[in-house]
């Protein structure tokens, strides 16, 4: 077994919610998932926002001209609109990770467009959230280091009593 690296390691996988740019266009559309209904990232409720999106998602939202105004495409006005046309499927996908058949898109993805520009990802769309094992598993002298003004033992306490989600 070997331990090489891959530029995927430490990154996140891409959810719809997340936002694409082109190096050439001035706007930062969602990605928009079309070849799957069946896969979230982090999230349980099944909300459209956490699809991940595959190597074959293609779409963005909005759709039409979804990068804004395209530099390789200069008018005495300034710019025209974008006309996205990918030239393929994403690249730079994770292998190991297939949603119905497909590569993951991750952080280090690129998509080419034919017009010229570079579509890759500004951010992935995934965040970090607290749960209530957070708060059980939170060493409380560390917390009380970090902001004094947290009595943790007292939050844990509570956190148990109402049985808060802490998200």
């Amino acid at each position: 077994m070997s331990n090489q690296s891959s530029p995927h390691d430490g990154k996140h996988f891409v959810i719809q919610k997340g936002k694409a740019q082109c190096n050439q266009g001035d706007q930062f559309p969602q990605y928009k998932v079309t070849t799957h209904q069946k896969h979230f990232w982090n999230d349980s409720d099944g909300e459209a926002d956490y699809l991940a999106v595959t190597e074959d998602d293609l779409q963005f939202n909005p759709s039409g001209p979804s990068f804004g105004k395209c530099k390789l495409r200069p008018s005495s006005g300034g710019y025209l609109p974008c006309v996205y046309a990918p030239a393929g499927k994403w690249q730079k996908t994770y292998e190991k990770t297939l949603v119905m058949g497909k590569k993951c898109v991750t952080e280090v993805s690129e998509l080419q467009c034919s017009v010229g520009g570079l579509i890759t990802i500004k951010d992935h769309g995934q965040r970090g959230q607290m749960t209530k094992q957070n708060v059980k598993n939170a060493d409380s002298k560390t917390v009380q280091h970090i902001n004094p003004l947290v009595k943790m033992d007292d939050f844990k306490e509570t956190v148990e009593e109402n049985e808060i989600d802490a998200y």
